[in-house]
């Protein structure tokens, strides 16, 4: 069994060029397969929101749900490096909240560090949660929690001006403590740069290749998640067609009486036959009953 990653196996990753593989899970079983598959590193991002719980986007989600879900990925992958997604309003108040939620994270749900999105907005969290001994995982470029004043779900750093900002905002989390950073749709061009550019690894989810490592969420990879496919996913399986075939045939089969069959049922203990039908006489000899 493979030792679990850790901060100092991340960053020598980097210096060596060796690429981090990363994945959202939710669920028991999915961080159980990702463990199997020898992935480097499980995020329980607040995609949950969409991909789980059926939210329009990811602001409702709250820290309890959050963390219950951090908890079945942990039992699920009891040796690889998981991350929590701090959800909208669980540090944007304070610093004292968000290391409060931090260490909820932590102590709760055993997670090896958190996650949270904003560059200059919100050093001042990071490095109250960095003090406190929890890693934390900057988040910048497209961050879905306050996609709204970007003008919705778009690309980052497109221009001279948005990518100005985006270096700015990896400055801040670098120098404010951060472990790492996630970068969001953003050019390949700006991902090279900034993965050049600074000391600790910078990861890409719809970033482009040359980075440290790459995140996606694995609904959108597995074809699970079928209200939209982002243009930086590549499907590696089309689970949704495989379940509703399934969930199809077992429609099918119980309306023609296929299933159950002699094999998929239990029978009277051997040797107790003829008790069991003078039971089931007996009981036919009163007046029928309502269950």
């Amino acid at each position: 069994m493979a030792k679990k990653k850790g901060r100092l196996e991340f960053l020598k990753m980097k210096e060596d060029g060796e690429k981090v593989a990363w994945v959202t899970a939710y669920d028991f079983p999915t961080a159980m397969f990702a463990e199997a598959a020898g992935m480097d590193m499980i995020l329980v991002g607040d995609s949950l929101g969409m991909v789980v719980m059926g939210y329009s986007g990811t602001i409702p989600v709250t820290m309890d749900e959050c963390i219950s879900h951090c908890r079945a990925v942990r039992r699920g992958a009891p040796n690889t490096f998981i991350m929590g997604d701090m959800p909208f309003g669980s540090y944007q108040v304070s610093n004292e909240l968000a290391v409060e939620n931090a260490i909820r994270f932590f102590k709760e749900a055993e997670v090896d560090a958190v996650k949270l999105e904003g560059g200059r907005r919100v050093e001042e969290r990071i490095t109250a949660i960095a003090e406190s001994g929890v890693l934390v995982c900057g988040h910048i470029g497209l961050t879905p929690q306050s996609s709204g004043p970007m003008g919705g779900f778009k690309a980052q750093g497109l221009t001279p001006d948005s990518a100005t900002h985006v270096i700015e905002d990896a400055l801040a989390v670098q120098d404010a403590g951060a472990y790492a950073v996630l970068l969001e749709a953003v050019p390949p061009e700006l991902t090279e740069f900034l993965h050049k550019r600074l000391t600790i690894p910078v990861y890409s989810i719809g970033a482009g290749a040359p980075c440290d490592g790459q995140l996606i969420i694995c609904g959108d990879m597995l074809g699970q998640f079928q209200a939209f496919t982002p243009k930086f996913v590549k499907k590696y399986a089309n689970v949704a067609e495989v379940v509703t075939n399934a969930f199809k045939e077992y429609v099918d089969d119980v309306k023609q009486g296929r299933f159950p069959t002699d094999e998929h049922v239990y029978h009277v203990k051997k040797g107790c036959e003829e008790e069991y039908a003078v039971l089931l006489k007996k009981y036919t000899r009163n007046p029928p009953f309502m269950l």
